[in-house]
């Protein structure tokens, strides 16, 4: 080999080398990427809330509609989680009934929810529509204000529905016995009778 032959393979393997350390020493920039993300931080109570009344509801309607939580007490005010802008208000679960039962209300549905929850007649100023997609739990399907089932009965599990509220339902069409298949009166005879619609 001679001189000039010998100079070239020694220039050519010093430039080899580092390029052969960069190429076995450099992480891959997606490992790198990955090291430095954080863990995603659990959702805060209110936030599961938020979540869980959203779940009730059409995105549609669910994504603008105010959404308020249950009041501690049983005679206390609602606590509101978001001020919306469509007229309708979702609720979260109810934490004193076993299944899962968020609900969004339209305007005259929250005119009902507010007279059955202070126990008074309501006075609507329409037909209301209210959505529970996650279903629902009911303790009787004849006393609105039922907290536990009656002796020897279980708790109702009420599939995907919607509820109509105002509306006048007619009992050669509409039966009070509930049915996961077919629409159904609940609290039929009751100031708070209203029909059950299962979606799914």
């Amino acid at each position: 080999m001679s001189r000039f032959q010998l100079s070239l393979v020694v220039v050519l393997a010093a430039g080899l080398i580092p390029l052969a350390c960069s190429q076995t020493q450099a992480p891959p920039q997606n490992q790198t990427a990955a090291q430095s993300q954080e863990p995603a931080k659990p959702p805060t109570p209110e936030e599961q809330k938020m979540q869980s009344a959203m779940s009730a509801g059409p995105p549609g309607i669910a994504a603008d509609a105010t959404i308020m939580d249950w009041s501690a007490t049983p005679d206390g005010p609602m606590t509101e989680l978001r001020k919306g802008a469509n007229g309708w208000t979702c609720l979260p679960d109810m934490a004193s009934t076993p299944g899962k039962d968020p609900m969004c209300l339209d305007q005259v549905s929250m005119q009902w929810a507010a007279a059955w929850m202070t126990k008074k007649p309501p006075q609507l100023s329409g037909v209301g529509i209210a959505y529970m997609l996650q279903g629902g739990s009911t303790a009787d399907n004849d006393d609105p204000f039922a907290t536990e089932p009656k002796a020897g009965n279980s708790w109702l599990n009420e599939p995907p529905h919607l509820m109509v509220f105002g509306a006048k339902i007619d009992p050669a069409v509409y039966s009070n016995e509930p049915n996961t298949t077919r629409p159904w009166v609940m609290w039929k005879g009751t100031p708070y009778e209203h029909l059950m619609v299962p979606v799914k």
